[in-house]
């Protein structure tokens, strides 16, 4: 049976103001980049819920990548998840202005009958109570990988326990990992997340790339250096829909094949910060997602 990979998050009206100017409602949410970077590899499946007011041309767009969005729901007389948020100078750090969670904040997936034998399952940022009862779902996966955030490790975290070693994989960014693990060292606590159940740990360093914990060692990955950053929102749920995507679609031998996704999932992200919202993802090809990919492999050669 063919691989298939199934996201579940949020998807979302962003209103963004950075150094380069802003934009308003635009489409967003952590399943819309996932499974926009993942399309470039792969037919994602989207699971997430919308009000009332999101608009066909949405739903077209997410058709036209092969997306299936039979698991996308609109609640009656809802308005959709909206965020907005101002980054800095560096573009490194935001300060959030708004959330109105809107529908998601009653989110609580079922899936469709059809989406139950994914092979790949990506669990986008959110309750890892929620997580878990979305894995509950899922007849036999082959890759399970999960996002968290500082929210949950504090909130809840005797249920993220329970969750990570069902995982094969946990995303999370270099603060969330000392949180986790109240470890100083980022190795240390890469590492020692690791021992708390997932089998790999990507932690996400932003413009500064990832590393890579596994039973291999560890592996560091740097950013591509993109000269002109406009506005990073989605950069990570691209770098996952990326690395995901391609893995779904790889089924050469083991050894390599998580790197070469690091590396995939990285040259998405790059052309993802290039405009505002999945401005610059729509003018990609996968053309240019290999013609990046190569220019980078010769960077980094040595």
């Amino acid at each position: 049976m063919a691989n298939s990979l199934i996201v579940v998050g949020s998807v979302a009206f962003d209103s963004i103001e950075t150094p380069n100017g802003g934009v308003d409602e635009a489409l967003g949410g952590s399943a819309t980049y996932f499974s926009y970077a993942s399309s470039f590899f792969t037919r994602p499946r989207l699971v997430g819920v919308v009000g009332e007011d999101f608009p066909d041309e949405h739903r077209q767009l997410f058709a036209s990548r092969d997306i299936d969005t039979t698991g996308l729901s609109t609640q009656a007389g809802g308005q959709t998840f909206r965020w907005k948020g101002r980054y800095h100078q560096d573009m490194n750090t935001r300060d959030t202005l708004e959330v109105h969670l809107n529908v998601f904040s009653s989110f609580n997936p079922v899936l469709p009958e059809k989406f139950r034998d994914s092979s790949h399952v990506f669990l986008a940022n959110g309750s890892p109570v929620i997580q878990a009862r979305v894995l509950d779902q899922i007849k036999k996966p082959t890759l399970v990988m999960a996002d968290t955030m500082d929210l949950w490790i504090s909130t809840m975290h005797d249920e993220l326990m329970e969750l990570l070693p069902r995982l094969d994989g946990l995303f999370l960014n270099d603060s969330e990992a000392l949180l986790l693990t109240e470890e100083s060292n980022l190795i240390k606590a890469g590492q020692a997340v690791r021992k708390l159940g997932p089998k790999f740990v990507i932690i996400k360093k932003g413009e500064h790339g990832a590393t890579l914990f596994s039973e291999d060692g560890v592996f560091v990955i740097p950013g591509f250096p993109t000269h002109e950053v406009v506005d990073p929102t989605g950069a990570g749920d691209s770098f996952a829909g990326g690395l995901m995507g391609y893995l779904c679609s790889d089924d050469g031998p083991p050894p390599g094949r998580l790197r070469r996704a690091m590396a995939y999932g990285t040259i998405v992200a790059s052309f993802t910060v290039e405009d505002f919202g999945l401005g610059r993802l729509k003018r990609t090809t996968r053309k240019e997602i290999d013609q990046r990919l190569e220019a980078y492999r010769n960077m980094l050669a040595f």
